[in-house]
C-alpha cells in the first residue's frame, strides 16, 4: 500500500468498506435463496399431504349389507309440563335377515320409545346434552328390545312443544 507524507498506510477504510459490502451481498443472497427454498419445500409437503389424503380409503360406517328402516312420527305427552308434547321421527339400521319380521319389530319398537318419551320432563331434553342421552337412551332400549340386532338408531327430527 501507498504510505503517505507521515509514513501511514492508506486504503485501510476502503477495504473494509468492500468487505462490509460483499458480506451484506451474501447475506442478502443468502435470505432470498433461503426463503425460496422454504417456499417451495412447503408447497411439496403441502401438494404430498392433499395427495395422501385423496388416497386415503374412506372409512364407512355402515356396509352394504345393512338395512334402514323407518319407524315413523311417535308423538306423546311429556311428563312435566304436561301441557307439552313431543313428536319424534327416527330409523333404525339392523343387519339384513337379522330381523325374523320387521315390521312387528319397528311396532314394538315404536311402543317401547312412547311409553319411555312419557317419562320425560322437558329439563331431561334440553340442549345438546339432553338430546344426546335422549338418543343413547333410545338406542340402549331398542338393543335391549331386538337383543341386539338393531345397530343403531337415528334420530331424524325432534319437536318439542
Amino acid at each position: 500500500m501507498a504510505e503517505n507524507k507521515d509514513g501511514a498506510k492508506k486504503g485501510g477504510k476502503g477495504w473494509i468498506g468492500a468487505l462490509a459490502l460483499v458480506t451484506l451481498v451474501a447475506v442478502g443472497t443468502g435470505g432470498g435463496l433461503g426463503v425460496y427454498l422454504l417456499g417451495s419445500v412447503e408447497k411439496s409437503v403441502d401438494l404430498k399431504k392433499r395427495e395422501e389424503a385423496d388416497k386415503a380409503v374412506k372409512v364407512l360406517n355402515y356396509t352394504g349389507d345393512l338395512s334402514l328402516r323407518s319407524i315413523g312420527s311417535v308423538v306423546a305427552n311429556l311428563a312435566e309440563p304436561t301441557d307439552s308434547w313431543v313428536r319424534i321421527e327416527s330409523s333404525i339400521v339392523f343387519k339384513t335377515g337379522s330381523l325374523p319380521n320387521p315390521d312387528v319389530t319397528l311396532a314394538e319398537i315404536r311402543a317401547d320409545a312412547l311409553a319411555y318419551l312419557r317419562t320425560l320432563s322437558m329439563a331431561q331434553i334440553e340442549g345438546a346434552s339432553g338430546l344426546q342421552h335422549l338418543r343413547e337412551d333410545l338406542n340402549e332400549r331398542v338393543a335391549i328390545r331386538t337383543k341386539g340386532a338393531v345397530r343403531e338408531l337415528i334420530v331424524e327430527s325432534l319437536v318439542v312443544q
